[in-house]
């Protein structure tokens, strides 16, 4: 793939979160839908395609932690709060070669996390589990080795404590688990088909009122250079 093969020629062992979203977009993964612009103008043009409220974020290869760094604005509502979060964040991101994302401000009460890790014995494994600021905290995750079927993805979301998440809560809608189950399923692919990626990280995983799921923040890690 194009985005990776690139990253490695330049010695990268991170993607950008846009480059992140567009190899999840590329395996049908649904991301939100988001701009990367690196001037005025462009933000200007780039809200009035997307729509407000918008979030903007500080976007580069080597940020892999934005909240600790300040670089996350949401819920912007207007042109002159656009104009003013995107000349902080591309003051804090003077030291970096990055640009800032213009992207839809999706919400839903309910996060998750889904991702990959490459086990030395094991080769690419599938996680899954409660997401949000607390994933850390809570450790309610499972995982399988990729690659996964239906009734592996099925199963892997029963494991974790809080399955109940994906029920139907105080009006919310239950969980679309066919879409969810293909989510996993090619998180597995990705990792199937790219040796060089070590780690996916799609945190949160928002599901939104519908039940449906959509990749708000995602993290490609790559093996250094052999």
């Amino acid at each position: 793939m194009d985005i990776i093969d690139k990253a490695i020629k330049e010695g990268r062992t991170t993607l950008s979160e846009n480059e992140s979203k567009q190899v999840l977009a590329a395996y049908g993964i649904p991301v939100t839908r988001e701009i990367a612009v690196d001037h005025r103008d462009a933000l200007v043009k780039a809200a009035k395609e997307i729509g407000f409220p918008l979030v903007l974020k500080g976007n580069a290869p080597e940020i892999s932690h934005k909240t600790e760094m300040n670089l996350i604005r949401l819920d912007i509502r207007n042109e002159p709060e656009a104009l003013a979060a995107f000349d902080e964040l591309m003051k804090v991101l003077s030291e970096t070669k990055g640009n800032v994302l213009v992207q839809e401000m999706v919400t839903g009460k309910r996060e998750l996390v889904a991702g990959l890790t490459r086990d030395p014995q094991f080769g690419p494994c599938v996680m899954f589990g409660l997401g949000g600021i607390f994933t850390e905290i809570l450790r309610d995750v499972s995982f399988r080795v990729a690659p996964l079927e239906k009734r592996d993805a099925l199963e892997m979301m029963q494991d974790i404590k809080g399955h109940k998440i994906l029920e139907d809560v105080r009006g919310m809608a239950p969980a679309d688990l066919v879409q969810l189950s293909q989510i996993l399923i090619q998180v597995g692919q990705i990792g199937m088909e790219h040796e060089a990626v070590k780690e996916i990280d799609i945190n949160p995983l928002i599901l939104t009122a519908s039940g449906k799921s959509v990749a708000v923040d995602a993290l490609i890690v790559l093996a250094p250079p052999q």
